[in-house]
């Protein structure tokens, strides 16, 4: 079990900035992806390089689409009309920029609700754009993919989280000797928990603040674990080694920052960052013991997300609990790098496929 205890806080209180990210020019041909999730809607333009791409533009907005959903089972207006305007902004985007090839995609929200469908017609009739529901596999595997430049040769494992809004998704993976030969990794096993830093916020109410609330979600959440834990002997590879444990999401994104202790969020410092898990435990100590007004002036959480880091790091000290590995490596890319590396992938083997014709 993971000790909920504060340190002393750095010298210097933590501030933010956006991600700094590489500029393609203006007129370059660029790739898009957008992911609409339960609680955000992001787009990614990037431009490919000889080793992969760099981002053109980007935009994120919190958009709260599960709102309510693990209660009513549909989408409410109040969130539909929220992430239509930010799907919005996303076709202004595009509008305004050459792009040769572009996906869409929804997920848990959408995939749980029964208007689900109903709206991305509506967000297709205002904005033009197609958004596809995907499946948890899918999921998956787009986060396996944006990951995989983060193995090294060592590694003959790999297990995956993402803590998303609306649920959770853990991918067990069988890496290629050499991963960076090319071959790439293979998906073993996947487990989607509907668990997400907004349905458990929205259950668990105030809850999360407390040791005792806290703790009961850190249960709940390792028993469903455990069960894919036996099915996949994960727990067993780990003691053999060569297992690389890699977290993808806002929370494990948070906690390597607090663990750093860096002055603002740079992505590049926090990105492929590989931590001691002790030191990411002493940040969720650190985050917990905050409580809800410190939160909401800690400048890598803020008001807009102080709901969502405790439910966050309770699924993070689950996975802990379960699958207590040295070091945690850190992912600040996701869904949407996976589109973006996918699609670039098929644009490069078109050529090949139409000179073998």
């Amino acid at each position: 079990m993971i000790e909920i205890a504060a340190r002393n806080p750095p010298d210097a209180p933590p501030d933010t900035a956006a991600p700094v990210f590489a500029r393609a020019e203006h007129g370059q041909p660029a790739f898009a992806a957008i992911d609409l999730g339960t609680n955000n809607c992001r787009l990614l333009v990037a431009a490919p390089t000889g080793s992969g791409f760099r981002v053109v533009d980007s935009f994120s907005r919190i958009v709260r689409l599960g709102e309510g959903l693990a209660h009513t089972g549909h989408l409410a207006d109040g969130a539909m009309d929220r992430a239509a305007a930010a799907l919005r902004a996303c076709a202004d985007k595009l509008a305004r920029r050459p792009v040769r090839r572009f996906e869409a995609v929804a997920t848990e929200a959408c995939r749980r609700a029964t208007n689900g469908p109903a709206f991305l017609s509506r967000v297709t009739a205002e904005t033009g754009l197609r958004l596809r529901i995907i499946s948890a596999r899918e999921e998956a595997e787009l986060a396996m993919e944006s990951c995989a430049p983060l193995l090294e040769p060592e590694d003959r494992r790999a297990l995956l989280f993402d803590i998303g809004g609306g649920s959770t998704e853990i991918a067990w993976i069988r890496v290629p000797d050499g991963p960076r030969t090319g071959e790439p990794p293979d998906l073993i096993g996947y487990l989607s928990l509907p668990l997400g830093v907004v349905t458990l916020a929205e259950r668990a109410g105030q809850d999360c603040f407390t040791q005792r609330g806290f703790c009961e979600v850190v249960d709940e959440v390792a028993h469903h674990l455990a069960e894919f834990d036996r099915v996949h002997c994960i727990g067993q590879e780990i003691r053999v080694g060569g297992v690389r444990l890699m977290g993808t999401s806002g929370t494990v994104t948070t906690l390597a920052g607090v663990a750093m202790a860096l002055p603002r969020y740079k992505r590049p410092l926090v990105d492929g960052k590989t931590l001691e898990c002790e030191a990411a435990d002493l940040a969720l100590g650190d985050l917990f013991a905050l409580g809800r007004e410190g939160l909401a002036q800690h400048p890598c959480v803020g008001p807009d997300r102080v709901d969502f880091v405790l439910p966050g790091c309770a699924v993070y000290a689950a996975i802990r609990r379960i699958w207590p590995t040295p070091r945690i490596t850190v992912a600040d890319r996701g869904l949407r790098e996976g589109m973006l590396t996918r699609m670039m992938r098929a644009e490069r083997a078109a050529p090949r496929r139409r000179a073998g014709r």
